[in-house]
């Protein structure tokens, strides 16, 4: 099951490792359908990556700090650091490809 970040725990979830992180909300219609991919993702990666959510209407200051403008956006962490962001619903082996791609460098 992947991960609730919130304002207050998001910069020590991102902190270390490979990190995907969903920004979504509940009325965004692409974001029920990248929803599910994302919590197949994070069972299917739970030994090698953390994947999580953020709903942007509950927590504010992490989509601004980050410049979230469109829902879904996708962003790939890796030791505190983003490498990659997908804005918009994509299919899961495209998720899962560049999850490999990182996991990988």
């Amino acid at each position: 099951m992947a991960k609730q970040f919130t304002d207050a725990n998001f910069a020590q979830e991102v902190g270390s490792g490979v990190v995907l992180v969903d920004f979504w909300a509940p009325w965004c219609g692409p974001c029920r359908m990248v929803g599910p991919i994302v919590e197949e993702l994070a069972t299917e990666y739970s030994d090698r990556a953390v994947v999580g959510k953020v709903n942007v209407d509950e927590n504010t200051e992490i989509p601004s700090k980050y410049g979230i403008m469109s829902i879904p956006t996708l962003m790939f962490f890796k030791d505190g650091e983003i490498v990659e962001q997908v804005v918009g619903a994509v299919s899961k082996e495209v998720i899962a490809a560049k999850l490999e791609e990182i996991l990988a460098s």
